[in-house]
Formats: C-alpha cells, structure tokens, sequence
C-alpha cells in the first residue's frame, strides 16, 4: 500500500508535496508566542479540485490537516496539533475576475491585501479591510479580520458576499451567491467567515469593494492623557463624524515608533485619524473634529493630504508590533486582543494600562478604537517560566474585564490555541450549538483539529 506522502504525490504531482524539513519548520508556526508543532507533510494544491483529493487522501489515512496562509496570524491558528498535512494556499493566489459594474471581485485564498488592491487601483477601487500585515484573503476570512479601517467600512464578515468551501469529506460548496442581499436559508457566509479552517476550507471568495475616495485626510491629534484620547474617540462617533479609520497609540508605543520609523512624534497619548469623502464634506468633518478634540484637552492637531505623507504615517503605526520585536531581541511577542462596547472603552483602557503598570514588563496599548478594539504589546522571554506565566496572567485578566463588561476575549486575532479556554464563560450554552455544528461539519475532527471549538478531547 502507498505511504501518505505517496499518495498525495501520485494524485496531485512531485512538486506539490514535500516533506523538506526546513519548509516543514517553516509551516510549524505563526507569529504567535505558541510553541511550534512540525507537520508530517507540507501541500501546495493549485485549484479547489486538488484541495477536495487532498481532503479524500487525508480522510483514507486518517489524518488531520492544518490551512496555511503567509503565517501571520497571532493565536497558532496554522500550528499542527498532531502528525498531519498542511496545505499551503500560496500557490492559490490568482484574482479571477474584477466585476467593477457589481463592485465584486473574486479572488483565490492566497491572494494577498496589497495584491488586491494593487490590482484594483487600475478600477478605482479598493478593498477595505486592513488588518496591518499583509495576510492572506483566505486567512483574513478564515479568522473575520478586521482592522483600522473597520470603524468605517466594517469587518472581514461585512465584506463577503460567496465563498467556495471544500468540506471534509472533500464535497465542494457554495455558500452564497452575486446578490447584494438573500432572505433564501441558513446565512453560511456568516458561519463559515471565522470559523478558522475547522468547518472546510476557502478556494474562492467573492468580495464586495468600494470606489477610491474623491479625498483622504489622515491626522494626528496628541492628547496630554490617554484618558483624553478616548474620550476624543468616543465623543466623535457619537457626533456621527464619518471617520475612516480612529486609531489609539499611548506613550510608550509613541516612542517605538519613533525609534523604528524614524518620526518624532510628541512622546504623548496620539490618535492617528482618517477621512474618506469629497473636498467640501471633508473639510466640514475637519473642523467639526477640530471643536471635538479641543474640548478633550487635544494640544496639537495636524492633518495631511500628500500621499506619501499619508503613507508614512499609516505605515509607522502598521510597523508598530515590528517596532517592539526590534526593541527587544530574543524575546516573544504577545499582544492581548478584546473588544468592548464602546461606552466601557474608556474604563477598559484605564484597566489595561493599570495591568501593565502592575506587570513586570514595559507595555503599550494600541487598538482600532473606533469600534472598540485594543491590543497590549509586551515582549517576554519564553526561556523564563516567570515570564511566561506573568504574561498569560497579564493576557487573562484583560480578557476577564471584556467579557465583564459584555465584550469578547478576541477582535480580530481569532481563538486558536490561545483563547479557547475563554469559549465557555464567554458564549454559555451557545458553545454546546457551536460544538454540534463543528460535529456535523467534521464528524472525525480533522479540520485544523482543535483550535476555536472542541467536541473532542
């Protein structure tokens, strides 16, 4: 009988498979602080036909397998729990057809955001979600990423109009449809954006995306406390000011930045801001922010409309988790991610900046507080038990004040491996549905086996 590694190579050819141990390692881990897992073997299909045989040989030899994007991801989403086949999208990464006239495009899962978007431009138009690093459309799917531009334009789930789903027993679904909306079934979008590779796995998705703006302002507004910020954030949404993207960055993050991409910034709490609009409604949305921020204690406003002034700035906050892993070599990331309701945003912030007050580590917060999400970024030694155990102690009791005050233990990043044990207190017995869903869907559980919901132990 052929090995497993023979039978993938027979079914699908020699240089879609390898068992290479650097490129195993290479798939073993993401950018999470998790410990890496090596699969046995690493795929590389090049159509939604070689995933369904490559699901058929899994199921035959009775192994689990694991969806692989560009490794971004922050919660061991891609790490193998056990012996299993990994499946690279990244050969998947053809933009199959624009439909400017339907404003749709429909993508392969390994196509990245910066491609898209490249590719849009020549339409004069753009896909709106931005999470920072430039993952994947079928990771950004699989975990309903969102990101800075999510005040305005809305997550990952708000974008998706039909995706292409190979399942496990290697059946090929369709879970919506062109239509800008349906009242026809269950909504199989909404449950299989999120659902982290453990329901089937994407090979084509159909987006919605949105007309380049006529303007783009973006700004800075420094503020002497964090707690002024936040205010300023909250006080703009309630005024109903059309903000693109609202991003908070406190002192200590202002300083890395600064060190890493060359700014000089005011070392002080800063809300790095965005408009989208025509010229006449832009500058009215302008001095409407202006009022605003004044009356939260702002001390200094600027705003930018060169382009590559624009970039600068956007790219120095993008580059801030980069900014901390420079400043700390050796040492593991962790960056905590909740989402509140935004009338708790500004006690949650306090909370957090309390907790890293009270760590023994140096921590700043950032987040998208726009709609309610924000990150601490520490940098601890995963060599020292003390600290690991500091972090995730820290981690926990960010999370334990989200749920308190109905939000969520994760935003954006996902379950994974590292928030599963907040499932239960935060959804009750909607985890017992999740759980027979995940059965229905994966009977042997071998669809990224163990990540976001478990009906096995």
């Amino acid at each position: 009988m052929p090995t497993l590694v023979e039978s993938l190579q027979e079914t699908l050819s020699m240089s879609q498979v390898t068992t290479n141990i650097t490129v195993r390692e290479l798939h073993s881990k993401d950018e999470s602080y998790h410990a890496p897992v090596t699969p046995e073997v690493v795929v590389y299909p090049y159509n939604a036909q070689d995933v369904s045989e490559i699901k058929q040989i899994a199921k035959q030899f009775s192994r689990p397998v694991y969806p692989f994007g560009l490794g971004s991801s922050l919660e061991g989403l891609v790490i193998p729990t056990e012996d299993g086949i990994s499946i690279d999208f990244s050969e998947m990464n053809r933009i199959i057809e624009v439909k400017e006239q339907d404003l749709l495009v429909k993508v392969q899962p390994g196509v990245t955001r910066t491609q898209l978007n490249k590719e849009l431009k020549k339409y004069g138009l753009f896909f709106s979600v931005d999470p920072g690093a430039d993952a994947t459309i079928g990771g950004m799917a699989a975990t309903n990423a969102s990101g800075t531009s999510s005040v305005r334009y809305g997550i990952m789930r708000d974008q998706v109009r039909d995706i292409e789903v190979v399942l496990a027993d290697g059946s090929i679904i369709h879970t919506g449809n062109l239509a800008a909306k349906s009242s026809s079934g269950y909504n199989l979008n909404g449950l299989f954006i999120g659902s982290e590779g453990t329901l089937g796995s994407f090979t084509e998705i159909t987006l919605e995306v949105h007309g380049i703006p006529e303007h783009i302002v973006a700004g800075r507004a420094v503020f002497p406390t964090i707690d002024n910020a936040v205010e300023a954030a909250v006080s703009t949404l309630h005024a109903g000011v059309p903000i693109a993207r609202c991003e908070l960055v406190d002192e200590p993050s202002v300083k890395k930045t600064n060190e890493f991409s060359d700014t000089d910034y005011p070392v002080q709490p800063t809300l790095f801001l965005e408009f989208h609009g025509n010229e006449a409604g832009l500058n009215q949305d302008l001095a409407f922010m202006k009022e605003i921020v004044k009356e939260q204690g702002c001390e200094e406003i600027e705003f930018e409309q060169d382009n590559a002034a624009r970039n600068k700035l956007w790219e120095a906050r993008h580059n801030l988790a980069y900014a901390y892993i420079h400043g700390a070599p050796g040492k593991k990331m962790m960056t905590t991610d909740v989402c509140v309701p935004i009338s708790e945003l500004a006690g949650a912030i306090r909370h957090a900046r309390k907790v890293v007050d009270d760590s023994m580590f140096e921590g700043g917060i950032a987040g998208h507080v726009g709609d309610g999400n924000y990150h601490i970024i520490l940098m601890f030694d995963r060599n020292s038990e003390e600290e690991i155990q500091a972090a995730a102690k820290l981690n926990e009791e960010v999370v334990k004040y989200a749920l308190s005050v109905g939000g969520t233990c994760t935003g954006e990043h996902g379950v994974g491996l590292g928030k599963q044990k907040y499932q239960a207190e935060e959804h009750g017995e909607s985890l017992f549905v999740m759980k027979k869903i995940k059965e229905a869907f994966d009977p042997e559980n071998r669809l990224n086996p163990f990540k976001l919901v478990q009906f096995k132990e």
